[in-house]
């Protein structure tokens, strides 16, 4: 593999999104080139500011295009994949985007002779799942290393963040509900993992402390349930509610509804998922492909992150704590 150095261009796939402009922060702060890919240039100003003058430059793709997924990937030492959809709208399904958008920047990077790929995926991924996320992630894997056999791939349990939409989803709908459905019971475990863990794992693998290959699962250092989660985020925001189990068949027909929405809350793919546990598994960790085995031993804990940006959604905003 040819040596990274500060002169290497990094084509980030999807750099805009939520995880996208922390992994191009921690790639600019590093001094690489980065070319961000997205469908919408004119949209992704705000990663400007996160590197020095010509150090980031949008270009627009669109990954059901293969000869734009080429351009936007010529003459890059590493590719990096973010792309990836929570519901389908119009052509944007997830066989769309998940299984033949991921092929299209494996067999593209392949073909123009980047170094490295990195792709990100999502713990649950699995052909075999009632979910179609789930099953879309997993069959875009496979075509991810049958394109690329040298590929890392990332698979992250549920991201927080400040602009997440995790717990800032939770708080939000605390701010006007007075009282939160807790689906299953809020039983399904999770062990959410920080965005700047994420983006870091990311420059791990890509700078070579990552085995060809091999899939990567990441979770924090905590196991939280749904209920945890919810109550997490009222907690954080300053408020009280009351919560109410919603068994899984009931929660299913509502979503069957709500998803019709234009952009929609809750949808039955959505509820399938909640029916798995979303942590790391046994076997990622007795072989070291987590966190720690891409040399990241200390996550950050939810407590230390969360609080913070949640304070926009105490009944007085930032003014209801006292700082000393």
């Amino acid at each position: 593999m040819t040596a990274i150095n500060s002169a290497s261009l990094f084509t980030v796939i999807g750099g805009s999104g939520f995880v996208g402009r922390h992994i191009v922060r921690a790639l600019a702060r590093r001094g690489y080139r980065i070319r961000v890919a997205v469908r919408r240039p004119d949209l992704a100003g705000h990663l400007q500011p996160l590197g020095g003058v010509g150090q980031i430059h949008a270009v627009q793709t669109n990954l059901r295009n293969p000869a734009s997924v080429a351009r936007a990937v010529q003459g890059a030492t590493a590719v990096i994949n973010l792309v990836g959809i929570l519901y389908g709208s119009g052509k944007q399904t997830f066989d769309a985007v998940h299984v033949e958008g991921a092929r299209n920047v494996a067999e593209a990077a392949k073909e123009t002779g980047a170094e490295m790929l990195l792709h990100l995926s999502a713990i649950g991924a699995d052909r075999a799942s009632s979910s179609n996320y789930a099953r879309s992630k997993a069959i875009g894997e496979e075509q991810v290393l049958a394109a690329f056999p040298e590929a890392v791939i990332l698979r992250p349990s549920v991201i927080f963040g400040p602009g997440d939409d995790l717990f800032n989803r939770f708080a939000g709908l605390a701010r006007i509900a007075p009282v939160l459905p807790l689906i299953g019971g809020g039983r399904t475990r999770m062990q959410p993992v920080y965005v700047g863990d994420v983006a870091d794992a990311a420059v791990a693998a890509i700078e070579g402390h990552a085995k060809p290959g091999a899939i990567y699962e990441l979770g924090g250092p905590q196991i939280w349930s749904l209920k945890d989660i919810m109550k997490g985020a009222v907690q954080y925001s300053g408020r009280e509610r009351l919560f109410v189990s919603v068994p899984f068949w009931f929660a299913k027909m509502k979503a069957f509804f709500l998803q019709l929405l234009p952009h929609p809350i809750l949808t039955v793919d959505q509820v399938r998922l909640l029916q798995s546990d979303n942590v790391v598994s046994q076997k990622a960790i007795a072989e070291g492909r987590t966190l720690s085995g891409l040399g990241m031993p200390a996550a950050h804990a939810i407590e230390s992150i969360v609080p913070a940006y949640l304070e926009r959604f105490r009944p007085h905003g930032q003014f209801s704590v006292r700082r000393i």
